[in-house]
Protein backbone atom coordinates (compact mmCIF):
# COMPACT_ATOMS: atom_id res chain seq x y z
CA UNK A 1 0.00 0.00 0.00
CA UNK A 2 1.35 3.73 -0.82
CA UNK A 3 1.21 6.30 1.58
CA UNK A 4 2.33 9.46 0.97
CA UNK A 5 2.13 12.99 3.15
CA UNK A 6 2.77 16.06 1.31
CA UNK A 7 3.48 19.60 2.81
CA UNK A 8 2.41 21.85 0.01
CA UNK A 9 4.09 25.16 0.25
CA UNK A 10 3.26 28.70 -1.90
CA UNK A 11 5.68 31.29 -0.56
CA UNK A 12 5.87 34.63 0.56
CA UNK A 13 7.47 37.22 3.02
CA UNK A 14 3.75 38.68 4.41
CA UNK A 15 1.83 34.87 3.93
CA UNK A 16 2.86 31.54 3.57
CA UNK A 17 0.52 29.28 2.21
CA UNK A 18 0.94 25.48 3.34
CA UNK A 19 -1.02 22.52 3.00
CA UNK A 20 -0.73 19.12 4.83
CA UNK A 21 -2.66 16.58 2.18
CA UNK A 22 -2.18 12.74 2.31
CA UNK A 23 -2.24 10.18 -0.30
CA UNK A 24 -3.22 6.52 0.54
CA UNK A 25 -5.35 3.77 -1.03
CA UNK A 26 -5.82 5.79 -4.30
CA UNK A 27 -7.55 8.61 -2.49
CA UNK A 28 -6.05 12.25 -1.72
CA UNK A 29 -7.26 13.22 1.22
CA UNK A 30 -6.29 17.20 3.36
CA UNK A 31 -5.41 16.98 6.75
CA UNK A 32 -4.24 20.71 7.44
CA UNK A 33 -4.40 23.94 5.38
CA UNK A 34 -3.24 27.80 6.95
CA UNK A 35 -0.83 30.55 6.45
CA UNK A 36 2.08 31.65 8.47
CA UNK A 37 1.63 35.35 8.46
CA UNK A 38 4.21 37.85 9.69
CA UNK A 39 3.91 41.38 10.27
CA UNK A 40 5.25 44.08 8.08
CA UNK A 41 6.48 46.18 10.49
CA UNK A 42 9.07 43.56 11.88
CA UNK A 43 12.30 43.23 10.42
CA UNK A 44 12.86 41.14 7.24
CA UNK A 45 15.52 39.04 9.16
CA UNK A 46 12.45 38.29 12.13
CA UNK A 47 9.87 37.35 9.75
CA UNK A 48 12.18 35.08 8.05
CA UNK A 49 13.08 33.45 11.23
CA UNK A 50 8.89 33.34 12.13
CA UNK A 51 8.52 31.45 8.81
CA UNK A 52 11.32 28.82 9.68
CA UNK A 53 10.29 28.28 13.20
CA UNK A 54 6.37 27.77 12.33
CA UNK A 55 7.27 26.01 9.98
CA UNK A 56 9.80 23.60 11.58
CA UNK A 57 6.55 23.17 14.00
CA UNK A 58 4.03 22.13 11.32
CA UNK A 59 6.86 19.60 9.85
CA UNK A 60 7.49 17.71 13.19
CA UNK A 61 3.60 17.80 14.66
CA UNK A 62 2.80 15.79 10.84
CA UNK A 63 5.85 14.61 10.15
CA UNK A 64 5.37 14.74 6.02
CA UNK A 65 7.98 12.95 3.48
CA UNK A 66 7.49 15.19 1.00
CA UNK A 67 7.88 19.21 0.45
CA UNK A 68 6.34 20.56 -2.95
CA UNK A 69 7.27 24.42 -3.19
CA UNK A 70 5.82 26.69 -5.88
CA UNK A 71 9.01 28.39 -7.90
CA UNK A 72 8.98 32.05 -8.13
CA UNK A 73 6.76 33.68 -10.75
CA UNK A 74 7.94 37.07 -12.66
CA UNK A 75 7.23 39.94 -10.20
CA UNK A 76 7.76 43.47 -11.68
CA UNK A 77 8.95 44.85 -8.00
CA UNK A 78 12.22 43.79 -7.77
CA UNK A 79 12.04 44.34 -4.07
CA UNK A 80 9.35 41.82 -3.88
CA UNK A 81 11.02 39.11 -5.38
CA UNK A 82 14.53 39.57 -3.92
CA UNK A 83 12.52 39.15 -0.56
CA UNK A 84 10.24 36.13 -1.62
CA UNK A 85 13.33 34.65 -2.95
CA UNK A 86 14.65 35.02 0.68
CA UNK A 87 11.47 33.16 2.14
CA UNK A 88 11.65 30.52 -0.48
CA UNK A 89 15.23 29.73 0.91
CA UNK A 90 13.99 30.01 4.45
CA UNK A 91 11.39 27.13 3.46
CA UNK A 92 13.19 25.01 1.63
CA UNK A 93 16.16 25.05 4.47
CA UNK A 94 13.27 24.05 6.92
CA UNK A 95 12.49 21.18 4.46
CA UNK A 96 16.50 20.21 4.12
CA UNK A 97 16.82 20.36 8.10
CA UNK A 98 14.49 17.87 8.72
CA UNK A 99 15.38 15.24 6.14
CA UNK A 100 11.86 16.27 3.36
CA UNK A 101 12.02 15.43 -0.10
CA UNK A 102 11.89 18.87 -2.11
CA UNK A 103 10.58 19.14 -5.27
CA UNK A 104 9.39 22.62 -7.05
CA UNK A 105 6.83 23.11 -9.40
CA UNK A 106 6.00 26.20 -11.44
CA UNK A 107 2.63 28.49 -11.97
CA UNK A 108 2.57 26.37 -15.28
CA UNK A 109 3.20 22.94 -14.03
CA UNK A 110 0.71 23.35 -11.24
CA UNK A 111 -2.20 24.60 -13.98
CA UNK A 112 -1.55 21.65 -16.20
CA UNK A 113 -1.21 19.47 -13.02
CA UNK A 114 -4.95 20.28 -11.27
CA UNK A 115 -6.49 21.52 -14.70
CA UNK A 116 -4.99 19.87 -17.56
CA UNK A 117 -4.66 23.56 -18.79
CA UNK A 118 -1.77 25.71 -18.67
CA UNK A 119 -3.53 29.06 -19.18
CA UNK A 120 -6.12 28.20 -16.35
CA UNK A 121 -6.59 31.25 -14.08
CA UNK A 122 -6.49 31.24 -9.85
CA UNK A 123 -10.44 30.83 -9.45
CA UNK A 124 -10.02 27.61 -11.83
CA UNK A 125 -7.50 25.95 -10.27
CA UNK A 126 -9.38 26.46 -6.59
CA UNK A 127 -12.55 25.27 -8.33
CA UNK A 128 -10.31 22.11 -9.36
CA UNK A 129 -9.09 21.87 -6.21
CA UNK A 130 -12.41 21.83 -4.58
CA UNK A 131 -13.86 18.97 -6.80
CA UNK A 132 -10.60 16.51 -6.04
CA UNK A 133 -11.16 16.87 -2.45
CA UNK A 134 -14.78 16.91 -2.50
CA UNK A 135 -14.80 20.21 -0.36
CA UNK A 136 -18.19 21.95 0.27
CA UNK A 137 -16.18 25.26 -0.61
CA UNK A 138 -12.96 26.49 -1.88
CA UNK A 139 -10.38 26.54 1.22
CA UNK A 140 -9.23 30.33 2.15
CA UNK A 141 -7.49 32.43 1.69
CA UNK A 142 -5.83 32.16 -1.34
CA UNK A 143 -2.00 30.97 -0.41
CA UNK A 144 -3.53 28.09 1.71
CA UNK A 145 -5.33 27.69 -1.64
CA UNK A 146 -2.62 27.37 -4.07
CA UNK A 147 -0.47 25.27 -1.69
CA UNK A 148 -2.89 22.69 -1.40
CA UNK A 149 -2.55 22.96 -5.46
CA UNK A 150 0.82 22.31 -5.08
CA UNK A 151 0.75 19.68 -2.45
CA UNK A 152 -1.64 17.62 -5.05
CA UNK A 153 0.05 18.39 -8.43
CA UNK A 154 2.98 17.08 -6.65
CA UNK A 155 0.88 13.78 -5.56
CA UNK A 156 0.49 13.79 -9.32
CA UNK A 157 3.63 13.71 -10.54
CA UNK A 158 4.87 11.26 -7.92
CA UNK A 159 2.02 8.92 -8.99
CA UNK A 160 2.42 9.37 -12.65
CA UNK A 161 0.03 10.15 -13.85
CA UNK A 162 -3.10 13.24 -13.68
CA UNK A 163 -5.92 11.60 -11.87
CA UNK A 164 -6.43 8.52 -10.97
CA UNK A 165 -9.96 7.58 -11.55
CA UNK A 166 -10.83 7.13 -7.70
CA UNK A 167 -9.82 11.11 -7.16
CA UNK A 168 -11.45 12.56 -10.05
CA UNK A 169 -13.45 11.34 -12.37
CA UNK A 170 -13.23 12.04 -16.67
CA UNK A 171 -14.90 15.33 -17.51
CA UNK A 172 -16.90 14.70 -20.54
CA UNK A 173 -17.03 18.16 -23.00
CA UNK A 174 -20.06 17.87 -24.94
CA UNK A 175 -20.03 21.12 -26.35
CA UNK A 176 -17.20 21.90 -29.25
CA UNK A 177 -14.83 25.19 -27.23
CA UNK A 178 -14.45 27.56 -29.94
CA UNK A 179 -11.45 29.32 -28.46
CA UNK A 180 -8.40 28.06 -26.33
CA UNK A 181 -9.54 30.53 -23.04
CA UNK A 182 -12.69 29.88 -21.54
CA UNK A 183 -14.30 31.95 -18.61
CA UNK A 184 -14.36 31.06 -14.74
CA UNK A 185 -18.26 30.48 -15.12
CA UNK A 186 -18.01 28.02 -18.46
CA UNK A 187 -15.23 26.34 -16.06
CA UNK A 188 -17.59 25.92 -13.41
CA UNK A 189 -20.42 24.56 -15.92
CA UNK A 190 -18.13 22.02 -17.31
CA UNK A 191 -16.68 20.54 -13.69
CA UNK A 192 -20.36 20.16 -12.60
CA UNK A 193 -21.67 18.19 -15.50
CA UNK A 194 -22.25 15.12 -14.87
Amino acid sequence: MIFLRILGIDPGTAIVGYSIVDYKENKINLIKYGCVFTDKNLPMEDRLLQIFNELEEIIDFYAPQFMAVEELFFFKNNKTVISVGQARGVIILAGKKNNLQIESYTPLQVKMGITGYGKADKKQVQLMVQKILKLEEIPKPDDAADAIAVAITHINSLTNSLYTPKVAAPIKIEKEIKSNRMTAKEFRELLLKK
